[in-house]
């Protein structure tokens, strides 16, 4: 393990920390401010939404992203699994797209 690896593993490690304990705080129902596009709305647009549901569905959404990050570095480093990120950007892709149309369509999330 070179000390790139190890600057990298460090690096990728904090950062899937951080989303994971960002996670952590939308699924405990708080920090709505965290979520694009719903802190920028007025206090009026903001009463219309339950908020505490889509900080934990957003939660929901992060835990995964946060834990595979720091998966495709000790990939890199270890493991050596060529395909592996290919489809790292491939799921987490799709997961987003999945997440940008669930919470658009229809009013899941209005009260």
């Amino acid at each position: 393990m070179t000390n790139a690896d190890k600057i990298g593993l460090i690096i990728s490690s904090f950062i899937g920390l951080l989303i994971i304990a960002m996670a952590i705080v939308l699924l405990t129902g708080r920090g709505a401010f965290l979520i694009a596009g719903y802190n920028t709305l007025s206090k009026e647009e903001k009463e219309k939404y339950d908020s505490r549901a889509l900080c934990c569905f957003m939660g929901k959404t992060m835990l995964p992203i946060g834990g595979f990050i720091p998966m495709l570095t000790i990939n890199s480093a270890f493991i050596g699994i060529e395909w592996l990120p290919l489809v790292f950007a491939v799921v987490v892709f799709g997961y987003s797209i999945f997440t940008v149309i669930y919470v658009n369509t229809s009013n899941r999330f209005k009260k």
